[in-house]
């Protein structure tokens, strides 16, 4: 029962690899700046957590669906799991944001046509 959160995030991560495939997201749409922007996010929020650990503001919670394994203390090992797929939750929307507003017309073409 140790590995269930962690086939959760690769479940869920696989699903954003799978609408970024599908709709040209993120990965898909650059895969170079993509490259980047997600080590890059996950890293910052790594620095964040280890921050937060450090002034005794975040804890790893206990629970029997975790595996157990820590990175340093407090940072269990799912926290890059996790931090991997809130990265790309949200490149994923800010892609998808994109695509929808960019299929909107434009409001100076709407005021030309009044």
């Amino acid at each position: 029962m140790g590995f269930v959160y962690l086939l959760a995030l690769l479940v869920s991560v696989t699903g954003m690899v799978v609408l970024d495939r599908r709709f040209r997201l993120f990965f898909w749409a650059d895969r170079r700046r993509a490259a980047i922007i997600l080590p890059v996010g996950v890293l910052f929020f790594l620095v964040w957590d280890l921050f937060g650990i450090g002034l005794g503001i975040f804890f790893r919670g206990e629970t029997s669906f975790m595996t157990g394994l820590q990175i340093a203390p407090e940072l269990p090992v799912e926290e890059v799991l996790f931090l991997t797929l809130l990265c790309y939750l949200t490149m994923n929307l800010f892609g998808a944001a994109r695509h929808a507003l960019g299929r909107l017309p434009s409001r100076s073409a709407n005021e030309g046509a009044r």
